[in-house]
C-alpha cells in the first residue's frame, strides 16, 4: 500500500480552507466565538502558534486518512469515492466526535458549541476524505 503524496497535499490545502472559513467568517463563526470569548483581538498574540499546531494536526489528520483509506481499499479492493467517504465518517465518529462530546461534557461546556466543534470536524474529515478519495480513485 501506498500513500498517494498529492492527495496528503491536497488534503492539508482543503483542511486548511475549512478551518478558515468555519471558524473566520459567517454565522457560525460569530457563535462559536461569543460561546468561547475568542476574538480576532484577543487570539492575535497566539496566532502564529495556533496556526502551526493547526497545520501540524491537520497533516497528521490527512496522514492517518490516507493510510486508513489505503489499508480500506486493500481490504475491500474498492478504491470508490463513497469508500473514503466512510473512512472519513467512521474516523470522525469513533475518534473526534466521541473524544470532543466527552471532554466538552466534563468540562460543562455549551452544547451549542459542542456541535459546532464536532460539526467542524465532521466537514474537516469528510473533505479530506473526499480529496484523498478523489485523487485515490484515479490511481
Amino acid at each position: 500500500m501506498g500513500i498517494n503524496w498529492l492527495g496528503v497535499i491536497l488534503a492539508v490545502v482543503a483542511g486548511m480552507i475549512v478551518a478558515f472559513l468555519w471558524y473566520q467568517t459567517g454565522p457560525i463563526a460569530s457563535a462559536w466565538e461569543k460561546l468561547t470569548g475568542v476574538t480576532p483581538e484577543r487570539i492575535k498574540p497566539v496566532r502564529a502558534r495556533s496556526m502551526l499546531q493547526l497545520f501540524i494536526t491537520v497533516i497528521i489528520m490527512a496522514l492517518g486518512l490516507a493510510v486508513a483509506i489505503g489499508l480500506a481499499a486493500e481490504a475491500t479492493g474498492s478504491t470508490s469515492v463513497w469508500a473514503a467517504l466512510l473512512v472519513g465518517l467512521v474516523m470522525w465518529v469513533a475518534f473526534s466526535a466521541s473524544t470532543l462530546v466527552q471532554h466538552n461534557a466534563f468540562e460543562m461546556k455549551p452544547a451549542k458549541l459542542t456541535i459546532i466543534n464536532t460539526g467542524y470536524q465532521l466537514v474537516l474529515f469528510l473533505v479530506m476524505a473526499l480529496v484523498l478519495g478523489l485523487l485515490n480513485e484515479r490511481v
